[in-house]
């Protein structure tokens, strides 16, 4: 089996969607955590209450780039 390190880019990605393609056959096997429902309710409260807000993916993924928070 070759080194994850040696597939190109798109072997890569091809990789990860079959991958996601079978965990996503099983989905109704499945449940979030509690953690995560807990952690959407929060996100939902501070949208409500003006504490957070919405930005692009564009500007997400520049912040994200560049280490801001």
């Amino acid at each position: 089996m070759s080194s994850i390190e040696n597939l190109t880019r798109t072997e890569k990605l091809r990789m990860m969607e079959v991958i996601w393609d079978d965990l996503s056959r099983d989905a109704e096997n499945f449940s979030s955590p509690e953690w995560h429902a807990q952690a959407l309710k929060e996100a939902e409260r501070a949208l409500a209450e003006n504490r957070t807000h919405f930005v692009s993916w564009d500007a997400a993924k520049k912040m994200l780039r560049d280490g801001a928070r």
